[in-house]
């Protein structure tokens, strides 16, 4: 691995809503010296909730959703993935790739060995996220499933995503706080400034170039087995508590997407629909966050 990133601490300082310290590991088996950042609150022996972001953003994108959560006497764990928020970032583009990016956060999990885990994710968080609990599934007790898909390579991609695939690749410098800002109007301009904060120059955004691209288009692209093994796992598998969030504005993956992906979730009910939430369901965290919660204890 060549030239690794780091950006520097001051850039994080006094952003709003955001008080949680970054916490570090850089002993992430098979990962070297590489540093994962990430948010650690509440109770050490609490349930957790394992909140994943995605593409362009870091964990900032949870802070209108963690103060609820741990309101409810859980722990909740963050992090920011290779290439974003305050984790290290490979200068090299072709660092990252789908099992890049799974392998390290099946070590993440195990490193810090959670349990009784609550999985949250959107975006890539869910592209992701949503192939770890077959490996560990005595580790996941529930799932909150925003915005998101299981991409398998033998359904076809669809043409928002392909316009933002074709879009992203055409932003080598891309403008993530104006990006953010157009996706949520009510962010100020200190907060969508946040979201630009771990990407000090064009260097540092490997990772968010690279992130369309790793999406498994045909049945042999990486992690498309990967994607069809998870989807076997929750039609089938998956004991668990499930709800599922639907940002309604989304144009990418708003509700056919996420209708098609409800379908194969065993025992999820019907999903919550919020009318003015974007594909950033997190940005609207404190209408959402609650009914999530609610849903979930039943």
């Amino acid at each position: 691995m060549n030239e690794i990133l780091k950006t520097s601490a001051e850039r994080f300082v006094d952003l709003p809503a955001f008080p949680w310290k970054a916490h570090h590991r850089d002993d992430l088996p098979g990962f070297g010296s590489l540093a994962m950042a990430y948010i650690d609150e509440g109770p050490a022996s609490a349930p957790v909730f394992l909140c994943l972001h995605g593409q362009p953003t870091w964990s900032y994108l949870y802070r209108r959703m963690i103060p609820h959560f741990l309101q409810t006497g859980s722990r909740v764990v963050a992090p920011d993935f290779f290439g974003f928020g305050r984790s290290d970032k490979p200068a090299d583009d072709a660092v990252y790739t789908f099992d890049f990016h799974r392998n390290s956060l099946l070590a993440f999990v195990r490193t810090l060995d959670l349990t009784d885990i609550t999985l949250v994710v959107q975006d890539w968080g869910g592209l992701l996220g949503l192939t770890l609990p077959m490996e560990m599934a005595e580790r996941f007790s529930r799932l909150i499933v925003m915005n998101t898909a299981l991409p398998t390579g033998d359904l076809p991609l669809g043409k928002g995503f392909l316009d933002w695939r074709a879009y992203s690749n055409s932003q080598p410098d891309m403008a993530v706080g104006k990006l953010l800002k157009r996706a949520c109007p009510q962010l100020s301009p200190a907060e969508a400034a946040a979201y630009d904060a771990p990407f000090p120059d064009a260097r540092y955004k490997a990772g968010v170039r690279r992130f369309p691209n790793l999406v498994p288009e045909f049945i042999d692209s990486p992690g498309a087995a990967t994607g069809r093994a998870a989807r076997e796992f929750w039609r089938n598998e998956w004991q668990g508590r499930s709800v599922m969030a639907i940002g309604m504005a989304d144009p990418v993956l708003g509700a056919p997407a996420m209708r098609a992906l409800h379908r194969d979730i065993r025992g999820c009910p019907p999903p919550l629909e919020f009318a003015a939430a974007g594909h950033f369901v997190q940005e609207w965290g404190d209408e959402v966050a609650p009914a999530v919660i609610a849903a979930l204890r039943g």
